[in-house]
């Protein structure tokens, strides 16, 4: 049978790498696969920008007082790097509505769905596996999101799954994993911990669990140094300082590179 797929572009820096076929020019795709019988039948992955949750989008840019330089007071809004962050990559959606009973002790946790739906979303991983209940997971039963979508990039990327980026109001904590999709060619699934209050939870389909970050695995930077400045490099430091606090949207027009 016929993968059913789902095709993504981005943008490729410029320059080509060593196992890395194609021009500059070419924007690398990254697929979603899932099978034929789940097409239309659970939401797809998409570009992660379009999950920003409700909490950011309901903030206006300015508090409507002034900061401490006299400068109109911003909110997170206006952190283009925040927003920068919010649009990496892809998200997994949940693809299912899931309800979960958190019990007291967090651990017999209960979860259902409806009775017809092809697999089952949420599955228990064993404690030990995380070394429960010793420190820092006493009173934690790990769980782990089924996801139904294969994952195809280049040759030469590799993914990095991690918690949906600056996402506070989600109840859970997913483990992150960097995973060679282009030789992996099974399903990854998603580990996580439920770090919201007891009670009774409904999780609707569509809820963000994962955020997908590809990356080419020739442009990591693996060197490093730490050292004290230079006198050049404190005035440069100093100066861009000096702007970000006392000139509006410094950061917007000099220093961000558009996503």
């Amino acid at each position: 049978m016929t993968d059913y797929k789902v095709s993504f572009n981005y943008q490729q820096s410029s320059g080509t790498a060593a196992g890395i076929t194609g021009s500059p020019a070419e924007s690398p795709v990254i697929e979603f696969l899932c099978d034929p019988a789940l097409a239309g039948r659970i939401p797809p992955p998409e570009r992660a920008i379009r999950f920003a949750p409700d909490w950011f989008k309901r903030l206006e840019r300015e508090m409507g007082v002034p900061d401490a330089h006299g400068l109109p007071g911003l909110t997170a809004k206006a952190c283009l790097p925040m927003t920068d962050a919010f649009s990496l990559g892809f998200v997994l959606p949940l693809p299912f509505n899931v309800q979960l009973r958190i019990p007291e002790d967090r651990i017999s946790i209960q979860m259902g769905w409806a009775p017809d739906v092809p697999f089952q979303p949420i599955e228990q991983h064993h404690p030990a596996q995380i070394g429960a209940p010793q420190p820092p997971f006493e009173s934690v039963m790990p769980l782990k999101f089924i996801n139904p979508w294969r994952i195809k990039v280049p040759r030469g990327y590799s993914v990095l799954f991690t918690q949906p980026l600056s996402r506070p109001d989600l109840p859970f904590t997913c483990f992150s994993g960097f995973v060679d999709c282009d030789r992996f060619d099974a399903l990854v699934n998603l580990p996580f911990a439920w770090t919201g209050p007891t009670g009774d939870h409904f999780l609707p389909a569509g809820t963000p669990i994962a955020q997908l970050l590809p990356i080419r695995r020739d442009a990591m930077v693996k060197q490093s140094v730490a050292r004290a400045s230079t006198e050049a490099e404190r005035a440069e430091q100093e100066a861009a300082s000096h702007r970000k606090y006392t000139e509006e949207s410094t950061y917007a027009k000099d220093w961000r590179v558009k996503k």
